[in-house]
């Protein structure tokens, strides 16, 4: 069965651990990328593209009805191009990713999303038995509650990409289904939006697996994961986890120490969470480590950084994007929403010689002498960058933007 999400047909945008292979998705939604251009473009070449399909389309069974006015409705989209060709624009470390996706933000308005809609969570975790922190904490890193679901036309960014050929075989299954989700009714053609990929809605999904999974939770008729009410979506992604074998009740994994316990690490190594204990694995919030069944330890920053102990249900979340970071995103941030705190353990000083609490004091004093790091939370990312530069200069300083002890102790 293949996965949900659109990036798993190759696109890698956001690699973590410094770094771990296989971080696909962009970076969480509440990761500072400015607007984007989303112009359509006169093409010559992919008005005849569109012209050939159109049959296409309806010999696989959709309505001239649907077809005609959905394709004289596309325009070929630069900057979606653009994107499928350069996935690689954001590089974080683990700990980044984590601080991302786990931001205090972020668990602020999950919390608050879920206190919103409680009843709907509640009545959606009885129904399909996945718990409603974790599908609150994939609708927070998907679409940050809801505030960024995406607005390109999906028609015209999987026309686009289809016609651009680079995966074009790929993008032309997801636009067939497109077109049938239009034409089952599930949404009009001017409210399908979504992101330049073609994922939909408060959850993100894609065409193919929006046919397979997704649900009419309210009863109207419709599926529809774009409305402002959230409630069609969040029994999707639940539905969608729960076929994927989500164990009813039980978490995904949780922050451990170590003891005796020397290895092997990777998901790729289980044993018993009895063994696992015996050898003196301990969740890091105390207590004794319970058993749920065949488990993994896994070290996603490297020696230095902190342990997880990790169950079948993490290995379900993967199912939903299949990367390491994306699913310690969902579930650390679940625990989050949950009432649970910060991971405990340090991940160490990252490249540059910082620790978190470095960069944090670094950003706080850049910003305290007027050189703005468009937020103070360890992250070094552009504006933290820019204000580095800025600083660099305005002291006649070589203009790196790159962060070190030596500027650390300098700015005092």
């Amino acid at each position: 069965m293949p996965t949900r999400r659109l990036f798993l047909a190759g696109l890698t945008a956001l690699s973590a651990c410094g770094q771990v292979p296989d971080m696909r998705g962009a970076a969480p939604a509440a990761a500072r990328r400015p607007a984007e251009d989303w112009a359509v473009v006169p093409n010559p070449a992919f008005d005849n593209w569109l012209a050939a399909f159109a049959p296409r389309a309806r010999a696989a069974g959709i309505p001239a009805s649907v077809v005609d006015p959905a394709i004289n409705s596309a325009g070929y989209i630069p900057k979606v191009v653009e994107r499928d060709r350069n996935q690689t624009e954001f590089s974080r470390t683990i700990e980044d990713y984590l601080a991302i996706a786990a931001s205090e933000e972020r668990v602020s308005k999950g919390r608050a999303a879920y206190a919103r809609h409680r009843g709907t969570l509640e009545a959606i975790a009885a129904r399909y038995g996945v718990q409603a922190n974790v599908v609150c904490a994939v609708w927070g890193l998907e679409s940050m509650y809801g505030e960024r679901r995406g607005d390109v036309p999906v028609i015209s960014a999987l026309s686009t990409l289809a016609f651009d050929g680079r995966r074009g075989q790929f993008f032309e299954s997801q636009l067939i289904a497109a077109l049938r989700i239009l034409a089952a009714g599930d949404v009009p053609l001017n409210r399908m939006t979504g992101s330049w990929a073609g994922a939909m809605g408060h959850t993100q999904f894609i065409p193919t697996s929006f046919q397979e999974f997704a649900v009419d939770f309210t009863g109207d008729g419709r599926r529809d994961i774009w409305a402002e009410d959230p409630s069609d979506a969040l029994a999707s992604t639940a539905a969608y986890l729960s076929r994927n074998g989500w164990q009813a009740g039980r978490p995904w994994g949780t922050e451990v120490t170590l003891g005796s316990y020397g290895g092997p690490f990777g998901r790729g190594n289980t044993t018993s969470s009895s063994a696992l204990a015996s050898a003196g694995v301990r969740p890091a919030a105390g207590g004794a480590l319970p058993d749920h069944g065949a488990a993994s330890v896994i070290r996603p920053g490297g020696a230095q950084g902190p342990a997880f102990v990790v169950w079948r249900n993490f290995s379900v979340i993967l199912r939903y994007n299949n990367a390491e970071s994306y699913a310690l995103g969902v579930g650390h941030l679940s625990d989050r929403i949950a009432g649970g705190g910060p991971i405990r353990a340090s991940f160490g000083p990252d490249a540059n010689g910082l620790t978190k609490e470095d960069r944090i004091r670094l950003q706080q004093r850049l910003t305290a002498l007027g050189f703005d790091t468009n937020g103070i939370d360890g992250v070094i990312g552009s504006g933290t960058e820019g204000a580095i530069r800025a600083y660099q200069q305005a002291n006649g300083l070589p203009v790196t933007g790159t962060p070190s002890p030596e500027l650390l102790r300098r700015l005092g």
